[in-house]
């Protein structure tokens, strides 16, 4: 009993240690693919470090369930690795301890961290996400650092066009302003020979001094800014200005303006599995009323509404010179001339775009709320699936690592990023037919777990039977066996020649 407790320790320590080194390089990686995806959204925006380190804080809480299972492989495959590579775990089966009895602290530690992955899923995760999507979305929002470039317009001024032949001594030289703020018609021009360039103190602001220029303004007849269009013949005043010096303030907000969190409350990122449990009730029982009501719609409208059917077309296109009789449409339509026919095709095919424009408006409507269903439905199923995916990886990489006997950094780190591409190329195909409606919810979001645990079993089996079927050792000697039946072969051949 000593001795099992010595060992779990043991194995314990250097799992932990692993781990922890794994699911740091885990977590980083996966926030620099995160940068680069975002990278345009940041670029020349100025933004400085607080909102940044805000943002990439959360979006780390956000990959933490995914970064737990990567952890988890490569973790107890190195662990595994490195016992079998040591010949220690060959030294505790030959003392009598089965490779179950090995697992066994790992199992608990990992079933922990499984229910803890659960419950930061279902509390902590909901409010990363809103955190840093209201951030990513008010980063999209805020204006480019102001960077005007030599010899080409600059149009990061919302209404305004800045060109600028040369910058020399803190002084923009050859200006040419557009300002069509107040509409294309009402352009404003601008020119000068050089001018400088200020922000106001609280950023909201962009102060131009101008030095001898001139601008161009068009105006009404009553000498204010023209607001409305012209005919072409028509001759339009205008005023022109000569100035040694100008001063033009223009609406520039540089700061970071963070956005309200609200419209994110009712998303499904933002919910928790009993909040998603109850907008799937609701929605599911909202589908089913307004599907029902439609079908009731389409057959009352399209096929018995005397008001607008097809008999009553034939009526409206006679002017009442046939009287309706209980006789087929086929003979009523032959009894009409010519331009009674027309007006009767006519009045059908308005009805039946009519018809088909409901229908495809109602089957949009359903289809969104389909779509809102399934959203819905794929968070409540990936807040399981994330955490039961650390359980699986733990019965993969913990036998593949007593299989293999390689430890260290070399294979282990091969075989797992081989195993999460895997893991992830299926998970991704399982999630994207969920969300297309190509398959139910709950079978595109557990297909990984339903393809891998039978491969965790099979796995755990081979290892705790020692048996070498995947071991490379076992293909090594193989075929050094072949090869000496051949070199033997060869040799009995040249002594009887």
């Amino acid at each position: 009993m000593i001795l099992t407790k010595i060992l779990h320790r043991y194995i314990l320590r250097n799992f932990l240690r692993t781990f922890f080194i794994t699911f740091t390089v885990s977590i980083f990686v996966l926030v620099m693919q995160f940068m680069f995806h975002y990278a345009d959204d940041f670029i020349g925006k100025g933004m400085g470090l607080g909102p940044i380190a805000e943002l990439f804080f959360h979006a780390a809480l956000s990959l933490v369930p995914l970064s737990l299972p990567l952890s988890i492989l490569l973790g107890s495959l190195m662990t595994f690795g490195n016992l079998g590579e040591r010949l220690e775990l060959l030294s505790m089966k030959a003392a009598g301890v089965s490779l179950f009895r090995i697992m066994l602290p790992l199992i608990i530690l990992v079933g922990g961290i499984s229910v803890g992955s659960y419950y930061f899923a279902d509390n902590v995760l909901p409010k990363a996400q809103v955190r840093m999507w209201t951030l990513i979305f008010s980063v999209r929002e805020k204006s480019l650092e102001l960077n005007i470039p030599e010899g080409s317009f600059y149009s990061g001024i919302e209404g305004i066009n800045i060109y600028v032949r040369e910058k020399k001594d803190g002084m923009l030289k050859n200006i040419v302003i557009y300002d069509y703020s107040q509409g294309f018609e009402n352009t404003l021009i601008i020119l000068a020979n050089e001018g400088k360039m200020e922000m106001s103190k609280n950023k909201t602001y962009l102060l131009l001094t101008l030095y001898d220029g001139e601008s161009f303004e068009n105006l009404t007849e009553g000498g204010g800014p023209q607001d409305k269009r012209h005919n072409d013949n028509e001759i339009i005043p205008y005023r022109r200005e000569t100035f040694s010096k100008k001063e033009v303030i223009i609406d520039f907000d540089s700061n970071f303006n963070e956005m309200s969190s609200s419209f994110l409350e009712g998303q499904y990122v933002s919910k928790n599995t009993k909040q998603l449990q109850h907008s799937i009730d609701s929605i599911s029982a909202k589908v089913d009323s307004v599907k029902q009501a439609n079908a009731v719609k389409q057959v009352n409208t399209a096929y018995f509404d005397n008001k607008t059917g097809s008999k009553n077309a034939t009526k409206m296109a006679s002017n009442d010179a046939i009287k309706y009789r209980a006789e087929s449409l086929d003979k009523i339509y032959i009894q009409l001339d010519s331009i009674q026919k027309i007006r009767v095709l006519e009045n059908a095919m308005s009805r039946c775009n009519t018809v088909s424009n409901d229908i495809s408006y109602d089957a949009a409507v359903t289809d969104w709320m389909d779509g809102e269903l399934r959203r819905h439905a794929i968070e409540w199923h990936k807040k399981f699936t994330l955490a039961f995916a650390c359980f699986i990886f733990l019965f993969i990489g913990a036998p593949l690592g007593a299989i293999i006997r390689k430890g260290g950094m070399g294979m282990p780190i091969v075989i797992s990023t081989v195993m999460f591409i895997v893991y992830y190329i299926i998970d991704n195909t399982g999630y994207k037919m969920a969300r297309e409606g190509l398959w139910p919810v709950w079978q595109g979001m557990w297909l990984s777990a339903e393809i891998l645990l039978p491969l965790g079993i099979f796995l755990t089996y081979l290892a705790a039977t020692d048996n070498t079927f995947v071991s490379g050792e076992a293909y090594i000697m193989k075929i050094k066996e072949i090869f000496n039946k051949i070199k033997t072969k060869f040799h009995v051949q040249a002594k009887h020649n």
